[in-house]
């Protein structure tokens, strides 16, 4: 890539950057208590711009950062664990395990002003294809906002979900684009014990945010090789502190050990040493086939995995049509030379008109994750840009009790509880987001193939659900989970659907083994789900009656028995052993206040029995407004009025299970 736009795609990465100011040490002003909204967290290293930031903006210094007196931070605290996760048989013949692996670069928002916990508007980057991922960088920074970026709570937790570590990043742009060499010397500044105060700062701030360690990019240029020895003694003090925290670190190609910055594209003695300090390395974009191909020798020649480099494909501008050399990363006929790293895949939004749907957003994303043929199994190999289906094996998390969702993406037009709108607000948090099917749409039929998506005209619960449309001339088998869910005489399977047009019959499809080969299907066992009465939603409850084992992967099929076009919903699946409903929270109290702003706080004694919780405010006439959700025990409301009569606001929230079960509710009132 030509360098000067290589160095402008960099430094403008994050999607408000600002024009350089002189560096200074003044301590800019803090917000007004009025100003309760809170944002995802970001600081310089040390000292600050001289001058005053810009409108929305707080320059923080990292090195007088402490958890405890940061207001935020309940706010901005993920609430779920990384979860393991397991690769079933490949869906197609294409795919790999164990070789190459993704990491995708996403700046969900601008550095400043990202709210914490998601936002009115449903237009927002709700990725879910994380099957394929395996570690994201919450890409952003800016010399006029702030250079370190901690990733926002729902990012976090819906990446948790679904197994992928989640990484802030550290941002030390081009001297050209505001970067200045002193941001980077208070980085790597040493005490007077030889330690790196940041490097404990760093990792505290991941402990502290619950997400998973650092992607360090050092691109700021005039460096000496003083320097350079500062920042390899850095970042192998960050890595040391990093492991024993569970933490990781990646090193992106960018300064060299001599402290200057030139750019390799390829792992070689420039850059060796900070590969080996840290966890892996993003290769950047100036690689060529001859140069992957002997950095992943010299990987392994150093006792590395060649699959800890990562080969950037910068995707921001073109997405799919990008033009990318995908033989000397992710060879079809030999085994892959290096891993695949993604810079910037949010253009599957970014690139729609400025009118797009929900819908729309989708319907790019699973073209850009799964390919051509939009189904995983039938992989388009004539396609020119190679979907990462092709070539990576899917992995999921599903494989304890109970298990529940109700496919909800993270964003939607509406809430929806138990069919109903709860309220006609648009809105995004994607740490509501379930974990949802991994290969999208696998479709087996004999006849024509139905159009499967995700839908957001109506849900049961949530924002959408997945909707089934087409002539269904012939019956259709459906792929939904990979799992590994242990089979008991009381494990019961719970379908929630609907059929919109036509007439359907609908069977479970359940396979306690897993296909003889890559690519084969399923050997599903198909259980008849009782029809029901009526039109609208229906919860059908299937006994896993004569099975046994494991159950390593859920479908269903459908049969039109009235010929078709059919139309058919699926808004919940669960599979569990018993139910539970989580006790309520305690001491939920308004901890500040400015007009209809508010920051709630509560407790819950037991938070591993809580998906998230859900808050709605009560109205004078008795009516439930739904507000918002959440996994963290604390919310933030902004800009509600009064209703005609009342005197104070009536607040609920509710604990909601894995099942989603509600407890009962804990209530709050506070005057206007």
């Amino acid at each position: 890539m030509n360098p000067t736009r290589r160095t402008v795609l960099l430094a403008g990465a994050a999607a408000a950057f600002l024009p350089a100011l002189p560096t200074g040490t003044a301590q800019a002003a803090p917000k007004a208590t009025a100003a309760l909204q809170p944002y995802a967290s970001y600081w310089y290293p040390d000292s600050l711009p001289s001058g005053s930031p810009g409108p929305g903006i707080t320059w923080r210094s990292l090195k007088s950062w402490r958890a405890a007196t940061d207001a935020d931070l309940p706010f901005n605290a993920a609430s779920v664990p990384l979860a393991p996760r397991f690769t079933p048989t490949p869906v197609n013949t294409t795919a790999r395990a164990g070789q190459a692996r993704v990491q995708s670069l996403v700046s969900f928002g601008p550095t400043s002003s990202n709210p914490s916990q998601g936002s009115a508007t449903a237009d927002y980057y709700a990725l879910t294809h994380w099957a394929y991922i395996d570690e994201l960088v919450f890409w952003g920074g800016s010399s006029g906002e702030g250079l370190i970026l901690a990733p926002n709570a729902p990012v976090v937790d819906a990446a948790h979900r679904h197994g992928v570590p989640v990484l802030g990043n550290v941002f030390l742009p081009p001297a050209a684009y505001g970067g200045q060499l002193q941001w980077t010397r208070d980085l790597v500044r040493k005490d007077a014990s030889g330690h790196y105060p940041l490097a404990a700062q760093l990792v505290a701030v991941a402990a502290a945010h619950g997400f998973d360690g650092w992607f360090v990019n050092a691109e700021t240029g005039g460096g000496n090789s003083a320097l350079g020895t500062d920042m390899l003694g850095f970042v192998k003090e960050l890595k040391r502190l990093a492991t024993a925290a569970g933490q990781r670190i990646t090193w992106y190609d960018a300064m060299t050990v001599n402290g200057s910055v030139s750019w390799q594209g390829a792992l070689n003695g420039q850059n060796q040493a900070f590969f080996q300090a840290a966890d892996d390395m993003f290769v950047d974009f100036r690689w060529s086939a001859s140069s992957l191909a002997a950095s992943g020798q010299k990987a392994v020649q150093l006792g590395r995995d060649r699959y800890a480099l990562w080969a950037g494909v910068d995707v921001e501008s073109g997405g799919w049509n990008t033009s990318v050399d995908w033989d000397a990363i992710v060879p079809a006929d030999r085994a892959h030379i290096a891993s695949l790293g993604l810079y910037r895949p949010e253009w599957t939004r970014g690139h729609l008109p400025a009118d797009h749907t929900p819908e729309d957003f989708h319907a790019a994303d699973d073209r850009f994750w799964t390919g051509r043929s939009l189904d995983p199994s039938r992989p388009d190999t004539a396609d020119s840009w190679r979907a990462p289906a092709l070539s990576v094996a899917d992995r999921s998390t599903v494989a304890a009790l109970p298990f529940a969702t109700v496919f909800n993406t993270g964003h939607g037009l509406r809430w929806y509880e138990d069919g109903q709108v709860a309220s006609d607000r648009s809105w995004n948090h994607l740490g509501l987001q379930d974990r949802l099917p991994s290969r999208r749409w696998v479709v087996r039929t004999d006849g024509q193939r139905p159009a499967v998506a995700f839908d957001f005209a109506d849900a049961w619960r949530g924002g959408s659900s997945v909707l089934v449309t087409g002539a269904l001339d012939r019956p259709a088998e459906l792929d939904l989970y990979a799992t590994r869910l242990p089979i008991s005489p009381d494990t019961v399977v719970e379908l929630t659907h609907r059929t919109d047009t036509g007439a359907v019959r609908v069977e479970l499809a359940v396979a306690t083994a897993e296909p003889d080969a890559a690519g084969g299907a399923p050997p599903y066992t198909y259980l008849p789900v009782p029809a029901g009465s009526g039109d609208g939603w229906r919860t059908s409850v299937v006994r896993l009656s004569g099975l046994s084992g494991t159950v390593h992967a859920l479908g269903v099929r459908l049969t039109a028995t009235g010929g078709g076009p059919v139309g058919w919903r699926l808004g919940g699946l669960a599979v569990h052993d018993g139910t539970d409903t989580p006790a309520a929270p305690s001491g939920l109290r308004v901890t500040a206040a400015s007009g209809g702003d508010l920051r709630l706080a509560w407790e819950h004694p037991a938070p591993g029995t809580v998906r998230h919780y859900t808050l709605h405010r009560v109205l004078p006439d008795g009516t439930r407004d739904f507000l918002g959700g959440t996994g963290q025990r604390a919310y933030f409301i902004g800009g509600r009025t009064p209703a005609p009569g009342e005197p104070a606001v009536r607040i609920e929230v509710r604990a909601v299970g894995e099942l989603y079960t509600s407890s009962a509710p804990s209530t709050v009132t506070h005057p206007w």
